[in-house]
């Protein structure tokens, strides 16, 4: 369960790395393995890329939320996210000399809630270039 809950909800950039964390690992048991995390160039940043067992590249954007109050945590991904996430995973396959291989855009979304174990929702192939 979570260590200190109440230090998650007071740090926003805690509860991110968290729920990367428990993203990776919860991606990790459905057979993906990580090839790098928090990616970052000029263009923008994807919090997690792994490899799907079908050798698929798969960029996986990461909410996590401590409740959806104002609204999901799925609607905070806009156009403009979008946008910057597929020119980021263009230039991470360009830089790596990946042009062979297929690739996805997946969302996870952690919300922590209440009380109880947080929800996790999963959403492969979230959107498409």
């Amino acid at each position: 369960m979570l260590l200190n809950k109440r230090k998650l909800l007071a740090n926003r950039e805690l509860l991110g790395r968290w729920g990367e964390k428990r993203s990776q690992r919860f991606l990790k048991r459905k057979g993906l393995k990580t090839l790098t995390r928090n990616f970052s160039c000029k263009t923008g940043e994807i919090d997690l890329i792994m490899v799907a067992p079908d050798r698929t590249i798969v960029f996986v954007e990461v909410r996590t939320r401590a409740d959806e109050t104002f609204g999901s945590a799925e609607s905070s991904i806009t156009f403009a996210k979008k946008t910057r996430l597929i020119r980021t995973a263009r230039y991470f396959l360009a830089t790596n000399d990946i042009d062979d291989r297929p690739f996805r855009f997946d969302v996870v979304t952690i919300v922590l809630g209440p009380k109880g174990t947080p929800q996790i929702r999963y959403y492969k192939n979230a959107f498409v270039p």
